[in-house]
């Protein structure tokens, strides 16, 4: 995910990244996405639409950098819950912004209800840049970031 982080809306960037005007403490928000690592029941970021059969996903890594005016979130997870990871980043930009602590990203893991999270943030930004497909079907598993880094 992507999120450009600055007071004003870049009409070139518009549709290629998220947007927040506040300023972000990404080092928070790396602080919070670690309550998510792992096996857990991710219901309070699960989308009503989803179908999954099971909320219990296992995420591998989350890592949220900087790089300039740039804000990156990295997941890699088993598998995602319809909208998982809007919803995790709309959470994340809670803590970024100061709206919430650190460890009300546990609270909100803990409650699984969608109900106890933020709104799911925006659809651009969000890039799919790898699959782990089994090698026996042959498939690509790496898409591409628009950016560098």
């Amino acid at each position: 995910y992507w999120i450009v982080n600055e007071p004003v809306r870049s009409p070139i960037l518009a549709g290629r990244t998220g947007w927040v005007f506040r300023p972000l403490n990404e080092k928070n928000m790396e602080a919070a996405g670690q309550f998510l690592v792992g096996e857990h029941d991710f219901s309070s970021f699960r989308a009503a639409g989803c179908q999954s059969k099971t909320p219990v996903k296992n995420i591998e890594y989350l890592h949220v950098s900087r790089l300039g005016r740039f804000v990156k979130i990295r997941v890699k997870a088993n598998a995602f819950l319809y909208h998982m990871v809007r919803n995790i980043v709309g959470c994340l930009v809670y803590v970024g912004t100061g709206a919430r602590s650190v460890d009300w990203m546990g609270e909100v893991l803990e409650a699984k209800s969608r109900q106890a999270a933020a709104p799911t943030f925006y659809p651009t930004g969000l890039y799919l840049t790898g699959v782990g497909y089994p090698e026996i079907f042959d498939l690509p598993q790496h898409g591409a970031s628009p950016f560098p880094g």
